[in-house]
């Protein structure tokens, strides 16, 4: 099962057209994929997207990785997104004198302003927002949630704390609290020097990570400019109670399951996952599904069932986009893990029941014209059984409202504006082309039939659903649907 639908040209190439699935997949690029060569092979086994994890990435390597995405998107004729995810505020304990102590559960341990090697009663926390939060009752996870303390007494220098799960605790180790806000910002002198790094590069999408509060969002917004789209990144359970806030002014959404699923009980993640994916989708919104989703195919070749029951699960939500981090990263098989993603959620995209999960979820249009239009778009498309719905879209919105409505058949979107068509890439069954801007109706009819004859969407007598605003070129004012027929060989409507 092939990533493309492709086209024989002169019967001796193919070339590419179209991805066969609706959802698309995000992949992480590290020193396992980080080669020009590597990034072509990943793109033709299915990523749309490509993620920078600028935890791990100094900005002579962003910019190498840029220029290597870049070259193949000018090879293979599509636009590519890029995603720079930063890395946010880490917080992490001191060091103790012999390296590694043993917590105990029921017995004491206490965190201090003493910069002093900690032992097995205590150790340094050097963050004065956790001493300015933090109260009794509260929770404290380390290691990566491993092990367990709960605040006994807390002052503006020490937290006592009863180990209630305890092991091996070393050096530097990092620091979860599931139960306090924070007085902390979600960007750091670092992550303001990447994101404008970055956004100067051209990267098409911002990661924010640790977003506690729509104030984290609008200050990324501030410093982006309109130069690329900021997702929030979900991993705080103090996110999930002002999620609409949040969703108001983010661009897209990501459910980061690691740091969630540490912070929240773990039976709890799976319903999260469902209320922040449905929640992204109810504001057109898109929205990424992350984090061990084909785990051990970091060593193994084959996934786990439950891991391939997971990445299909994503695809019943209507996700936009699933993600792979060290799978593609540092994993061993970083093309076959792509390329078994891709199957995964073709199958799942061809089961039976998926158009009607698919439509049990989506929600009522909102009361504008352009949702209005969009909703009909749909409901016209699929009782026609068009084989394609082609946008208009210069900004992207009317991709992305089209996208809300989850129909069957792929989205064409068209623009005359690169950065949009690389930001689509990450938006669910949306396939992108870059075109001049049409200059009449009839131009703009013509060449949607055209572009999708070409693109292996319609064949010649086939109609397409076109959706544009009038007048021409006016952002926000799709207003207007239109029933074409593909001419022969694709020429006029």
């Amino acid at each position: 099962m092939d990533s493309f639908a492709l086209r024989r040209q002169n019967n001796t190439r193919s070339i590419i057209l179209h991805r066969k699935r609706k959802v698309k997949i995000l992949a992480t690029l590290g020193p396992a994929s980080n080669s020009l060569e590597m990034i072509e092979k990943l793109f033709i086994a299915g990523v749309d997207v490509f993620r920078i994890n600028m935890s791990h990435t100094d900005h002579a390597m962003l910019k190498q990785l840029h220029g290597f995405i870049r070259a193949v998107e000018v090879k293979v004729k599509r636009p590519i997104g890029i995603l720079a995810d930063l890395q946010g505020p880490k917080i992490r304990i001191g060091t103790f004198a012999e390296k590694e102590v043993k917590l105990t559960a029921g017995e004491a341990f206490a965190f201090d302003t003493d910069i002093t090697p900690g032992d097995a009663t205590r150790v340094y926390l050097p963050h004065p927002e956790i001493f300015a939060g933090a109260k009794a009752g509260d929770s404290l996870l380390l290691n990566d949630g491993r092990l367990r303390v709960e605040i006994t007494k807390a002052s503006p220098t020490r937290l006592d704390t009863k180990i209630i799960y305890g092991g091996m605790l070393s050096n530097r180790k990092g620091v979860n609290l599931p139960d306090t806000l924070l007085a902390i910002p979600a960007l750091t002198e670092k992550d303001r020097a990447d994101l404008e790094a970055a956004a100067s590069l051209g990267v098409d999408w911002i990661a924010l990570s640790f977003v506690q509060r729509a104030e984290d969002v609008a200050e990324a917004q501030r410093l982006v400019k309109g130069r690329a789209g900021v997702m929030a990144k979900i991993e705080k359970p103090s996110a999930l109670p002002v999620l609409d806030e949040i969703l108001k002014i983010s661009d897209g959404l990501m459910v980061a399951r690691g740091d969630l699923g540490v912070e929240l009980p773990l039976e709890t993640v799976p319903a999260r996952q469902k209320q922040i994916t449905r929640m992204a989708r109810r504001y057109g919104k898109p929205v990424v599904v992350a984090t061990q989703m084909l785990e051990s195919m970091i060593t193994e070749p084959v996934p786990t069932r439950a891991e391939v029951s997971d990445v299909a699960t994503a695809v019943y939500e209507g996700a936009d986009a699933v993600m792979l981090s060290a799978e593609s990263a540092s994993g061993a098989w970083p093309e076959k893990t792509v390329q078994t993603m891709d199957k995964i959620a073709q199958s799942a995209e061809n089961d039976q029941y998926y158009g009607s999960i698919i439509h049990s979820q989506r929600a009522e249009p909102g009361a504008t014209a352009a949702d209005a239009i969009s909703a009909a778009a749909r409901q016209i498309a699929e009782t026609l059984n068009v084989p394609a719905i082609v946008c208009y879209t210069g900004s992207g919105s009317t991709g992305a409202r089209v996208a809300r409505e989850r129909p069957l058949m792929p989205i064409l979107a068209l623009t005359p504006i690169i950065n949009t068509a690389r930001r689509l890439a990450l938006t669910w069954g949306t396939h992108a082309v870059l075109v001049e801007d049409a200059k009449s109706l009839d131009e703009m009819f013509a060449n949607a039939g055209k572009i999708a004859f070409d693109e292996g969407f319609a064949k010649s007598g086939e109609r397409i659903l076109i959706t544009a605003g009038v007048p021409i070129g006016a952002p926000g004012t799709t207003n207007m649907l239109r029933i074409a027929t593909v001419g022969p060989g694709g020429k006029g409507v």
